[in-house]
This record gives C-alpha cells, structure tokens and sequence, in this order.
C-alpha cells in the first residue's frame, strides 16, 4: 500500500510540477549507447542495431500510470504499423525490473520493455526530471547511430500511429521481414 501511495503521489508531483524541456540531445547527435535488461530477461544495447536497423527508445515515467498504462496499449495494439518499416521499437523507463515485468504481463507487451533502475542510461538521454523519473521522450535513432528525430510532445492514446508516421516522414525504409523482435545477448 505504501509503495502505491508512493507511485501515485510522486506521478501527481511529476504531472503538476515538471514542464521544461526534456532533454539536450539534438537531432544530428550520435545516440548514447545503453545496455539495458528487458522484461523478457534479455539485454538490449543500440549498438547492436548499429548498420541493421532503426531504433525507436519511447521512455516513460512510471509503469502502472494511466498514461504510460494508454501508450502501452496503443503499442500493442497497432504495433503493427511500426513493424512495418525498418525499425525496432522500445519502451524504457527507470522502474524496477521486476515492476517493468509485471506491467508488460499485464498490458501483454510484445516488445521489449527496458528497466534503468540506476538510471544511468536516463541520464545520458537527459530524460531524467526533478522527480527522479524520466520525461515522455521518443528518440528515433538511425542505422548509424544518430538521433533523427526527438518527439517531446507524445499522445500517449495514439503512440503507435505517430511512431509508425514519424517512421514514415522520416523515409525510414520499410521492413523486408519482421525483425522486430532482434534480440542481442
């Protein structure tokens, strides 16, 4: 009980509290690579997709909210759109592996979920806010590593669509085969 006062006290403090921007990070930079374990117990790193595939690292505050609780749906619902194009999607977030794990189960993710508990990997994307959680920020990386587009303003509802129409004005090309599921060791 105390843990899910604590959650909802400190989602109330971060929604009414924290309006800057997210990050420093510019489109053109080289993305800071990370290794981070998922909720299907294997390790994610960007340069394992470095001169294979896209990368797109949607972070997010806290498991279990309403509004990460809707962008998780709307990717498992219309993920599709996504793994059309060249890419790999991600969600990453400084939770506790195993509440990551229990949030994917739940909202049955179908793709990798990132824990940063250290919040290390947070800090290098400078997602990190006064709340000690990270910032709604989709970064969308290129095959060569660098940042081609920085999405601050995401509708949680529709994440899905505008990932797959971002990969789309971005001329990302679209998938031979479904890759998506890629996992490094």
């Amino acid at each position: 009980m105390i843990k899910l006062l604590s959650k909802l006290t400190l989602t109330a403090l971060f929604c009414l509290s924290f309006t800057a921007q997210a990050t420093d990070l510019k489109v053109g930079d080289v993305a800071p690579n990370f290794k981070l374990q998922a909720t299907d117990g294997h390790f994610y790193q960007l340069s394992d997709y470095k001169g294979k595939q896209n990368l797109v690292l949607a972070w997010y505050p806290m498991a279990n909210t309403r509004g990460c609780t809707l962008e998780c749906k709307s990717l498992v619902e219309k993920g599709h759109l996504i793994r059309e194009y060249n890419a790999v999607y991600m969600m990453a977030s400084v939770d506790d592996l195993e509440d990551n794990q229990a949030f994917a189960r739940e909202q049955k993710a179908d793709f990798p979920m990132l824990s940063d508990p250290s919040k290390e990997t947070a800090k290098a994307y400078d997602v990190l806010n006064i709340m000690r959680v990270a910032n709604r920020v989709t970064f969308y990386i290129g095959k060569d590593g660098k940042i081609l587009k920085i999405d601050e303003d995401i509708n949680a509802k529709t994440a899905a669509e505008d990932i797959a129409a971002a990969l789309g004005e971005l001329n990302v090309e679209k998938a031979d085969n479904n890759t998506q599921t890629a996992k490094s060791e």
